[in-house]
């Protein structure tokens, strides 16, 4: 019988990534930890891309699934909804934004998509601000916000998207500035691009860590000093929180918090680690940006009863065992180690990030180059050893990228940065 590999590659686009030379499947998980079909034990630091946020087959959510499966599994939005409406009213709570309404969406991509659509309705523009290096999804429109060529098969959108300087502090030309200066900067860039647009720009969509892009972000404040020149144009901030959403950053609950001294975003975007592996994204907008839509539109698996279940669940854990105070501090616990782990290694050019989302980019020894085969190294030589970790870089995926479920242990931290060590030093 021909392999699960073989039978991927007969049936499965190309384009669809796979990691590891020789593919691995995941048959079942618990706690902070996956086996493979073989039986082998990984330890997990990438959680299916962010997602597993809280642990594998947690009691708890594994629960209100079944339960919630056992009564009804779909209905669509036609239909009065108890659990989304519960779990829209939380987040709404929690956004930080006034007024707020909520839409479900089944991922991040349509979350945006979705936010993109409102805020090109509301301001009657398709011109978009977004950052270098971004990523916002894999559909037509986001793929055309998306700052990273390695994600971005075509030109061709139905929008006018500018990019602005600010998303990666480590490279480019400001990079030598103060923090300060730096936010300068990017604010007279951001300025002088508006002075070449026709006037009614939509939105600025950025995200405040920058997942795909390799983890990394701007100085704390830098969307709060845009935020104040889009003010004075009347355009929307949409803030991605997409993968740092829900305390992953440790510091603060959403990413936009530190940047949030001129207000909460006009729009906030999420999915990924609120299902904790169930399909559930969704916006957050003031009730008059939300409501502009007049044409009547609904979402046929948005909202559905059973991932709503899941999300509650898995919120109500979180907050109950204050999971953004555990990434924070076995966050920043790791951080040390894996800075430990990589001092002395020529090709590590940086270790960055906050809470449990870590990146390590990897360059050509003295130089700025991106190493993307020293990134397969080492993520292969940790799968070897049994940790699973990430990749993602805007130079050519050269950043190694580590984010557990916020749930990790102690003993786990220290576990897994002792084999990114050995991984690091093997190159």
């Amino acid at each position: 019988m021909s392999s699960l590999y073989d039978r991927h590659k007969a049936v499965i686009p190309d384009w669809v990534a796979l990691y590891y030379r020789d593919p691995i499947e995941i048959t079942h998980g618990e706690g902070r930890h996956v086996w493979d079909a073989d039986g082998r034990k990984y330890l997990d630091f990438f959680g299916g891309i962010l997602t597993t946020m809280t642990a594998h087959a947690l009691p708890e959510v594994t629960k209100a699934v079944a339960e919630q499966a056992g009564r009804i599994i779909h209905s669509s939005t036609l239909y009065l909804n108890r659990p989304m409406v519960e779990l829209a009213e939380r987040v709404a709570g929690l956004s930080g934004i006034p007024d707020a309404r909520v839409f479900f969406t089944t991922s991040g991509t349509e979350a945006n998509d979705a936010a993109l659509l409102l805020a090109t309705t509301y301001r009657r523009s398709n011109q978009i601000l977004a950052m270098r290096n971004s990523y916002h999804g894999r559909s037509f429109s986001t793929i055309g916000i998306t700052g990273n060529r390695a994600w971005s098969p075509t030109g061709l959108s139905p929008l006018q998207t500018l990019y602005v300087h600010g998303g990666v502090r480590g490279r480019g030309p400001y990079a030598g500035l103060t923090d300060e200066r730096f936010v300068e900067a990017c604010v007279a860039d951001l300025e002088d691009m508006l002075g070449q647009t026709r006037a009614g720009v939509a939105a600025l969509i950025a995200e405040p860590i920058q997942g795909v892009g390799g983890f990394t972000s701007p100085p704390d404040g830098l969307y709060a000093a845009f935020r104040r020149v889009l003010d004075r144009h009347g355009i929307l901030w949409i803030s991605d929180e997409v993968q740092t959403g829900w305390g992953r950053t440790g510091e603060h609950f959403w990413g936009w918090q530190a940047h949030g001294q001129a207000g909460p975003p006009d729009i906030l975007t999420f999915a990924k680690g609120i299902g904790n592996g169930m399909s559930v994204g969704g916006v957050v907008a003031r009730a008059e940006i939300m409501n502009c839509l007049d044409a009547n539109s609904i979402s046929t698996f948005g909202g559905s009863p059973v991932t709503m279940a899941a999300g509650l669940a898995n919120l109500a854990y979180l907050l109950e065992h204050d999971l953004q105070g555990n990434a924070r501090r076995v966050g920043g616990l790791l951080i040390e180690r894996v800075r430990a782990a990589a001092a002395g290694v020529a090709e590590v050019r940086e270790v960055r990030g906050r809470g449990l989302m870590i990146g390590i980019e990897l360059t050509e020894p003295g130089t700025d180059r991106a190493n993307p085969d020293a990134a397969t190294a080492v993520l292969e030589a940790a799968r070897e050893n049994g940790l699973l970790i990430g990749k993602g870089g805007g130079h050519n995926t050269s950043t190694l990228r580590i984010a557990p479920p916020l749930s990790l242990t102690v003993a786990e931290a220290e576990e897994g940065a002792a084999i990114l060590e050995q991984a690091l030093r093997s190159l």
